[in-house]
């Protein structure tokens, strides 16, 4: 019996093409609009925690300043001394590794070509701590970063604008007034969680740096890398009064110097992209609430054009429930038609948006189910008024209805 009133509502649908398709128009741009935002809202998500971990894992970013965010920079604050990496290292129970970092954006030259890159400052620790792998050659040995000695790792970045498709190893790389030889190429890692491109850099040892880049030993940042299962909260309290202590602050001294941790820096962003998603999948929602209205105000038309149907219907012994069963789901049958079409049009349009926006593309299929449900729901609600005024319509007046 349901299944001949869904048939027979399929046939009202087609006998009226391009007015069940206008009807159905709202619920389709609200259930795509809903999945296309949701689903790229989960791709950014799932972007932004990528990009963290490529940092590398389990990491602690030490650097100067009273605290994070603008006016909070480390102007005023004094530099750290590898000696203060040295005693993080062999002090703190939770900590696995720690390398310095010193940065300066430096022009490098190599066979008449020059790259505006990021030169970077450190221990043999530093790939360990950032979780960066080699695609060739070798990391610095101790003797190389004891005596300062004039070699370097380059990123893909570098290795693409020097050298195309050459293998850099073994090729002088000039890098300010300086030459080293290039003993190992990086493996890429992609853009970090700010934009910047993490394989344009090269990477020298830190004396090296010291002596021929920057020219002096002041340290900006340290990279804390925590062992497996380190309490990070633990951890960052025990540095913090390491610090202070080496930095003779007093107890009414506010910290000249931050401890970020990159998984809190994850969890905080992501949290943010979660929130933005559904601030947006809400603001599309209201689509869905328009097209109901669209369903209801064409049912009601559809109620009042056939009325001598419905009278004739109910004169041969229909019952009200029967008749309210056929338009209520008449109005399912629309709005679900349009969650259909609505979730194959979003599933096209995330596809291609989050390749336009370089996403990676997250199929949800809780999501999917959830808006074809809800906009079978919207039939329903909305729905029942038409089917319940056909439903109660007085057959002899009916049957008279021109």
């Amino acid at each position: 019996m349901w299944w001949n009133t869904v048939l027979l509502s399929l046939r009202e649908i087609r006998r009226n093409l391009l007015r069940s398709f206008l009807t159905i128009l709202g619920i389709v741009i609200g259930v795509s609009a809903v999945v296309t935002m949701v689903t790229l809202g989960r791709g950014a998500t799932q972007a932004v925690q990528t990009q963290i971990a490529s940092m590398g894992s389990n990491l602690l970013m030490v650097s100067p300043g009273q605290r994070l965010g603008p006016g909070g920079g480390g102007a005023g604050a004094p530099s750290f001394k590898e000696s203060d990496g040295e005693a993080i290292a062999s002090q703190i129970g939770g900590v696995a590794r720690v390398a310095p970092e010193v940065r300066q954006s430096v022009t490098v030259v190599a066979d008449g070509r020059n790259w505006q890159t990021s030169v970077t400052g450190s221990t043999g620790d530093y790939l360990a701590v950032k979780g960066w792998a080699l695609t060739g050659g070798r990391n610095f040995e101790p003797a190389e970063l004891q005596a300062g000695a004039a070699v370097c790792l380059v990123g893909q970045t570098v290795k693409r604008e020097l050298y195309g498709q050459r293998n850099p190893l073994g090729q002088m790389l000039r890098v300010k007034q300086f030459s080293c030889s290039i003993v190992g190429v990086l493996a890429g890692k992609g853009q970090a969680a700010m934009g910047q491109d993490q394989d344009d850099v090269v990477i020298v040892p830190l004396r090296t740096g010291q002596r021929r880049v920057w020219g002096h030993t002041r340290i900006p940042n340290l990279q804390v890398a925590m062992k497996d299962g380190a309490d990070s909260p633990s951890v960052i309290a025990a540095i913090t009064q390491l610090l202070r202590e080496r930095r003779q602050l007093g107890p009414t001294d506010d910290n000249n110097f931050n401890v970020l941790d990159t998984k809190q820096l994850a969890d905080t962003l992501s949290g943010t992209t979660q929130v933005l998603t559904a601030l947006l999948g809400a603001v599309a929602a209201v689509s869905l609430l328009v097209g109901g209205i669209g369903i209801m105000n064409i049912m009601l038309v559809s109620v009042t054009e056939r009325t001598r149907e419905i009278g004739v219907r109910l004169a041969i012994g229909a019952l009200e429930g029967e008749v309210l069963g056929q338009f209520l789901i008449e109005a399912v049958v629309l709005a679900g038609l349009g969650g259909l079409v609505g979730i194959a049009l979003a599933t096209v349009a995330s596809i291609g948006l989050a390749q336009l926006m370089q996403l990676p593309y997250v199929f949800q299929p809780g999501i999917n189910l959830l808006a074809f449900v809800f906009s079978a729901g919207i039939g329903v609600v909305f729905g029942y008024v038409p089917a319940r005024r056909a439903a109660r319509l007085d057959p002899i007046e009916a049957l008279r209805h021109e």
